[in-house]
């Protein structure tokens, strides 16, 4: 099992700025890739970025420029600094984890954090 702790967010003015942090735990045996996904009301789950353990990133069209992911591998940390907030990044952000289990049928399990509310105001 693997849990994942998030941090961060808040309520920010458009052109604002935040960062969100997630942190995993648990009987990790590799996590690739850790990322962040949003949901906003009434809108179905997205990808927002995520990296590799090699550190190779992918965002989504509508934050690039904007939104910087990054990754320490020795903390199981996964940070996402957005910057230029807009009103339509409002949304609850949600860390996910692939996770490798050799022991398990179900190699690579998606764990999920909690969620964290982002709230963006114009």
């Amino acid at each position: 099992q693997v849990q994942l702790v998030e941090s961060g967010g808040g309520l920010v003015q458009a052109g604002g700025s935040l960062s969100l942090s997630c942190a995993a735990s648990g009987r990790i045996f590799r996590i690739n890739p850790m990322g962040w996904y949003r949901q906003a009301p009434g809108k179905q789950r997205e990808l927002v970025a995520d990296i590799t353990s090699g550190g190779t990133t992918n965002y989504a069209d509508s934050v690039k420029g904007r939104f910087t992911i990054s990754r320490d591998n020795a903390k199981n940390t996964v940070y996402l600094q957005m910057n230029s907030l807009k009103p339509e990044d409002t949304a609850v952000y949600y860390c996910n984890a692939h996770h490798y289990q050799p022991f398990s049928s179900t190699r690579w399990v998606d764990y999920w954090g909690q969620g964290t509310q982002v709230t963006v105001s114009s």
